[in-house]
């Protein structure tokens, strides 16, 4: 059976580094640190200091101010970032449609038929802040007095939800809720389901907001978290000194389209997605294989399911979390898959910048790598500084670089053993 090709047309973000693509891709280029002291609650009681925060983001061009109350973070994100990726593609939703005389446009309603368009997006923990505030009602006034929207605001599907309902896009619509691994098991499911026909564009990726005391704290009593007090040295993928991850909040989006499809209505081709693996470790509930097995057979995956060799993937953007366990598996597992190649190949972790993302970081990543194709530009990991034996790769420390970039690998592994790796190819 011949596979359709699919191509990304629109990207959006919300994230610690910019509340758009070019204010963040700006950031990033620059090794810019989007790191800072926890402002969302007060941390004199906690030992974790700081976060990836996303600053001054006001959804109110996007989501009126009584919808947004009805509305947890996390999904203000995805609806802010979907929007700007949706428009960047020239997608229009049903009401535009019928809104702009279509066919006096001479613009065929086939190219937009809602059952063809679908949204897959991952949150790890959906609205936790909402739960936080109405637990925390519901203490002083009774159970059955929590707001009516309580559910919807919580549930982790509502991103996704809320994005189909806006646009009107009736296809797929759901929520893989894998972690770490989520935001890729996003855009990964949604290639997937265009390549072998069953939608014709998908707006993909993954939200999140738990900078929250109890996500916070969650965490920090795990000791999964950094408790440094200098945003330089808190996430520091790689680094020997690293002790956590950094949390970080936002959303990353890319619409996927069938290339043809595409074609036919003049969008501009940002990138093409050729390859997706995803699969296990079925190992610990937190912990990776040590020797990052689960990792490398998903790298594997996804270089066949590209119809590739290892040798032509240009850059790898690594999950590196900045934990001890994470960086040095990731290492390993880069080793078994590309061997002495493993040495040539940069492989940076743009969490240096934005912190951890959870569910998010994948679509975050995502919409890194195609940046990194478009503008042939690797970012860095920043704020490298005592090396690790451990973690002996090209990590492109602390500056950025030009280069001649064909393939690029996105790495994410979850909580659960959960693996999810994505190939983009130039444009």
């Amino acid at each position: 059976m011949n596979k359709r090709r699919v191509v990304v047309t629109g990207l959006g973000t919300v994230n610690p580094t910019g509340n758009n693509t070019e204010t963040s891709w700006a950031a990033v280029r620059a090794g810019q640190c989007g790191i800072g002291p926890i402002t969302h609650f007060d941390t004199e009681n906690f030992t974790v200091k700081l976060a990836g925060e996303v600053k001054d983001f006001d959804p109110s061009a996007i989501i009126d101010r009584r919808e947004q109350k009805h509305m947890s973070r996390y999904a203000q994100f995805a609806m802010v970032a979907a929007e700007e990726a949706i428009r960047e593609s020239g997608i229009l939703s049903a009401a535009e449609l019928k809104s702009s005389n279509a066919a006096d446009a001479g613009i065929s309603t086939k190219e937009y038929e809602p059952s063809r368009m679908g949204v897959i997006i991952s949150s790890g923990i959906g609205g936790l802040s909402t739960i936080e505030e109405e637990h925390t009602k519901a203490l002083k006034r009774g159970f059955e007095r929590v707001s009516p929207f309580f559910i919807p605001m919580a549930i982790s599907n509502m991103a996704a939800a809320n994005v189909a309902i806006r646009h009107g896009f009736k296809g797929m619509c759901t929520c893989p809720a894998t972690a770490c691994a989520g935001g890729s098991n996003a855009i990964g499911d949604a290639f997937h389901r265009i390549r072998d026909g069953y939608e014709d564009v998908m707006v993909a990726g993954g939200t999140e907001a738990s900078i929250t005391e109890l996500g916070i704290g969650g965490f920090a009593s795990m000791r999964a978290l950094c408790s440094a007090t200098d945003p330089k040295r808190a996430s520091i993928p790689f680094d020997q000194e690293r002790g956590g991850f950094v949390m970080g909040e936002g959303a990353g989006i890319l619409v996927l389209e069938e290339r043809e499809h595409a074609l036919h209505r003049g969008a501009k081709i940002l990138a093409e997605i050729v390859g997706y693996g995803a699969n296990c470790d079925a190992y610990h509930i937190t912990s990776p294989n040590p020797e990052g097995e689960g990792g490398a057979d998903c790298m594997r995956l996804a270089i066949a399911d590209a119809g590739i060799q290892p040798e032509e993937i240009s850059y790898i953007n690594a999950h590196g979390t900045s934990t001890h366990l994470n960086d040095a598996c990731e290492t390993k597992a880069i080793k078994a898959v590309f061997g002495a190649k493993a040495y040539e190949i940069p492989v940076s972790s743009t969490k240096s910048m934005t912190g951890h993302l959870l569910g998010a970081a994948g679509g975050v990543e995502a919409l890194f790598s195609v940046k990194a194709l478009e503008e042939q530009f690797i970012p860095a990991t920043i704020n490298y500084q005592v090396p690790d034996p451990e973690c002996d790769l090209d990590i492109v420390p602390n500056e950025g670089r030009e280069a001649k970039l064909d393939y690029v690998l996105s790495n994410s592994l979850g909580f659960g053993g959960h693996n999810a790796c994505l190939i983009f190819r130039k444009a």
